[in-house]
């Protein structure tokens, strides 16, 4: 049974911008050999890390959508987290993906809403 997945991966910075897209098309033959679709690449390109990692200040972001078995899945994470490109990689089911954003734009409207009452409290 297939679902639909979203895969954000930082790579080193130090591999050019240009070489991205076909470094992880290498890697995303995994899914495409299983019978799987890449549904959408976007590449963020360089973005600063909010925390170092591997002694890097810097990671070039990419997007990966995707529809697999949860099998060709995990041999795509297995074979990213052993590659020496890869700083870091996350796979999502889509249904997932798509909760965590639902739930952190409503912590982000509480959070804003409790900001707005406390003046209010404070005067009373």
């Amino acid at each position: 049974m297939t679902h639909q997945y979203e895969l954000m991966v930082i790579l080193n910075p130090e591999i050019d911008e240009r070489q991205v897209a076909p470094n992880l098309d290498k890697f995303l033959k995994v899914i495409t050999a299983d019978g799987g679709s890449i549904d959408n690449v976007d590449v963020w390109g360089k973005r600063r890390l909010a925390y170092e990692i591997q002694k890097k200040n810097e990671g070039i972001y990419a997007v990966v959508n995707f529809t697999a078995t949860s099998a060709a899945t995990q041999e795509l994470d297995r074979q990213l987290k052993l590659s020496e490109l890869v700083m870091r990689t996350k796979v999502l089911r889509a249904e997932e993906a798509i909760a965590l954003v639902a739930a952190e734009a409503k912590r982000s409207e509480e959070k804003a809403a409790r900001k707005a009452a406390a003046p209010k409290a404070a005067k009373a």
